[in-house]
């Protein structure tokens, strides 16, 4: 059974607390079954991660500012980078098809950006355990824990679900040539791809509020 900061920490990773919301110690306690010590210490753990920050009495999730936000893309992008280069160079042929076989899986469930999201984080994160490298695997595991505290997904915006499958095949085509250099260019495109879409949205949403 999963401790009470496990618990919490998923339901912030799978969206059930988004950015913003309070986090009550008696709620939590009740919600997953287990005593509010428990709960009270996750809490305190959670917020010197900075995954939540205090209001006034209160504990709510964090948000990302824009300088957080560019500072977390710039890490993802040279780790994620260097995953693709070691899983061409590590990943064996079965979780090659295993990448392969998420992609044409995500197909399925385009125009669900929830779901899409979801889908997303475990393609990267097979990435990330095909490059047999247990230290950058738990270095990538910290910034995804971060990417929970960005509100929205950018696979939400028009057009952006079909072009990121696109990109997820071309990843897993270097990686499947073993072609190091490819598969590490592949990635980069692709979150850079994803934050440049990530801040069109956030000015958009921006302008929307601003009328």
């Amino acid at each position: 059974m999963k401790d009470a900061y496990s618990l919490i920490l998923s339901a912030i990773d799978n969206g059930i607390y988004r950015p913003g919301d309070r986090l009550v110690e008696s709620e939590l306690a009740e919600r997953f079954g287990v005593s509010r010590t428990p709960v009270r210490e996750a809490l305190q753990r959670l917020e010197t991660q900075s995954m939540l920050k205090r209001d006034g009495r209160s504990l709510i999730v964090a948000t990302l500012d824009h300088n957080q936000l560019a500072e977390l893309y710039t890490v993802r992008a040279e780790l994620e980078a260097l995953a693709a280069r070691l899983a061409a160079r590590h990943a064996t042929p079965e979780e090659v098809r295993v990448l392969a076989g998420m992609v044409e899986d995500d197909r399925a469930i385009l125009g669900d950006p929830q779901a899409l999201a979801r889908a997303n984080r475990r393609f990267h994160h097979q990435i990330h355990l095909a490059s047999h490298n247990r230290y950058l695997v738990q270095q990538l595991d910290l910034v995804h824990r971060s990417m929970a505290l960005m509100a929205r997904t950018s696979l939400a915006a028009q057009g952006r679900d079909v072009v990121t499958l696109d990109e997820h095949q071309a990843i897993v085509d270097a990686i499947a040539a073993h072609d190091g250099a490819a598969a590490e260019q592949a990635l980069r495109h692709h979150i850079s791809m994803a934050f440049e879409t990530r801040l069109k949205e956030e000015a958009r949403l921006a302008e929307e509020d601003e009328g």
